[in-house]
């Protein structure tokens, strides 16, 4: 099941004693293309605080209409390392938060999530844990602008760049719900095709980002956009939606 992140703006989160707060938006992996946490304002209860949530804390099944429930307690979100989310999260500051939690970094490892398809925490592990020093030691290994997390709010409007022009801009993200996996990036071709379509752009055809310039760049090219099948944003995706967005594009589909 396929979720957007623009729908999970404002929705409530709720923790096992009580609400929380809401989402504002969310931060994903450039590299590996997946959601890691939520961002979430916490109103008067928390004095205006936004935290992040990481997918290993969030209930399945991921209701689209809401709420997000949570397997954290208020207090250890209100205990939680200070995030300001205004500024880039770097990986040291990721290491000190998901240490907080006792949750695996999910970037070390061969799957999504660590040596997981999907977000789920892992039982105690029998072997010695490590000592101050060595952690001390590891953090000072990570150079602090080893930073990989974007905002879905800083990137939703970037320019999209086929191969032969312009083809419109991003406005929004659909992300497996289980896995938390970004799967497309939602255009708007309007202001490109007057009158035009909302496509999807699958993470996998994308060439690369230039975050300075705001523009993602892609080899499809502009006719192969208009010819690909329009996204109705009220219709849930079908996998029969899926299988014809990349015939038309040639491309295999994820789930092979």
């Amino acid at each position: 099941m396929l979720n957007s992140v623009r729908h999970l703006s404002g929705l409530s989160v709720a923790a096992t004693d009580g609400e929380i707060g809401h989402v504002n938006e969310a931060y994903f992996d450039d590299q590996r293309w997946a959601i890691r946490y939520l961002v979430v304002e916490t109103g008067n209860w928390l004095s205006g605080r936004e935290v992040l949530i990481s997918p290993y804390a969030v209930k399945q099944p991921l209701r689209a209409a809401g709420p997000i429930d949570v397997n954290l307690t208020q207090q250890q979100v209100k205990d939680s390392p200070a995030t300001d989310v205004h500024q880039p999260v770097s990986r040291r500051h990721e290491r000190e938060y998901l240490r907080y939690y006792d949750y695996p970094a999910y970037w070390e490892g061969g799957d999504m999530w660590a040596m997981s398809a999907l977000p789920q925490v892992p039982l105690p592990m029998t072997t010695p844990a490590l000592t101050d020093a060595e952690l001390q030691a590891r953090e000072a290994s990570v150079p602090p602008e080893d930073m990989h997390l974007r905002s879905s709010a800083a990137v939703t409007g970037y320019d999209i760049q086929a191969s032969d022009g312009s083809i419109g801009h991003v406005k929004d993200f659909l992300f497996d719900g289980a896995s938390w996996a970004v799967r497309y990036l939602l255009v708007d071709t309007r202001n490109w095709w007057p009158g035009g379509k909302k496509v999807l752009l699958a993470t996998p055809w994308i060439d690369r980002i230039d975050w300075a310039e705001k523009t993602v760049y892609t080899t499809l090219t502009r006719a192969q956009v208009k010819a690909s099948p329009e996204y109705e944003e009220t219709t849930p995706i079908s996998r029969d939606y899926e299988q014809r967005l990349h015939d038309a594009y040639s491309r295999p589909g994820y789930w092979d």
